[in-house]
């Protein structure tokens, strides 16, 4: 694994949003009132994940999203600041709160409904007036939290300026084959893949993108075509019992190698190690680590 003395430059282009938790011993059934042990408030949306993660694992980074004009909103402008974000374009909506994301969480279980508000006023017109950003940056993170236009409006202006895209493929939702086709590498959960691709098999799937789809599992493994041969990459421990922000963590660690020129194995070897620190802390953001982390071990 090798990290350049460069700062690669990241344009992370997402949701954000305040994830409240509640602890329960069990999930909830059709019809059912269950009382929970605890409540629990974090910051989340998977594109600000990802911008503190890639901050964090030493990389300059701008992200691009929107927030309501409310305590929230401002809740995460500030968190933003400080973990080293550049919110400069990130925008104010007047007429939506600031996403939210409600978590049940049971033996180890993680059951979600987002309320994607402001994320969802996110245009094409906010990303066009970043993009200068675009002609000197290393690469280009996006998430499916985000209207579809976004998201093809920024694959555009990635090939426009001869860019890497990443994307991660969450939640699940058709990709065009220009999106496709424009991306570096996408990341998909295993249960997903019918979604984004189509219903082939599997394996089929894997070997028509090699070195270009990574598909996650929740025991931290990692699967991939390298144009040759299967790859499957899995670290994990024995308490990899916080499951939240773990595909975000691996994209963006995924994605800070690859600005460093690492091949593609030691590129999955780091996203999963940046991975299985999250599991280690409750919260998507509270157990990212820091690139000294990941080095010292």
């Amino acid at each position: 694994m090798n990290i350049t003395s460069e700062q690669p430059k990241i344009i992370v282009i997402g949701s954000s949003s305040i994830d409240l938790v509640l602890n329960t011993a069990h999930t909830p059934q059709p019809n059912e009132t269950v009382m929970a042990e605890k409540s629990e408030s974090f910051f989340g949306g998977k594109g600000a994940n990802q911008a503190v993660a890639t901050s964090r694992l030493g990389a300059s980074v701008y992200f691009i999203g929107a927030v309501g004009m409310d305590p929230f909103g401002q809740q995460i402008f500030r968190n933003l600041v400080d973990e080293g974000v550049n919110v400069s374009y990130v925008v104010e909506i007047e007429d939506a709160p600031t996403g939210t994301a409600y978590v049940v969480a049971a033996k180890g279980i993680n059951s979600i409904v987002v309320v994607p508000a402001s994320n969802y006023y996110l245009q094409p017109k906010h990303v066009e007036e970043a993009e200068k950003l675009f002609a000197t940056a290393d690469l280009v993170l996006i998430q499916l939290e985000i209207p579809m236009d976004v998201v093809e409006y920024t694959a555009q202006l990635v090939k426009k300026n001869d860019k890497k895209l990443g994307i991660y493929a969450s939640p699940a939702k058709p990709l065009s084959s220009e999106v496709i086709d424009t991306a570096s590498f996408i990341v998909a959960k295993s249960n997903e893949l019918s979604i984004i691709f189509g219903d082939e098999p599997r394996e089929q799937i894997l070997r028509r993108y090699p070195n270009k789809l990574f598909v996650r599992d929740d025991t931290n493994s990692t699967t991939y075509f390298n144009g040759t041969e299967m790859k499957y990459y899995r670290n994990d421990h024995d308490s990899v019992s916080h499951k939240m922000g773990m595909g975000d963590a691996f994209t963006a660690g995924f994605a800070v190698a690859l600005c460093h020129r690492n091949n593609i194995d030691d590129c999955v070897k780091f996203g999963n190690d940046v991975s299985l620190k999250v599991t280690k802390n409750r919260g998507s953001q509270s157990g990212l680590p820091y690139l000294k982390d990941i080095i010292e071990g």
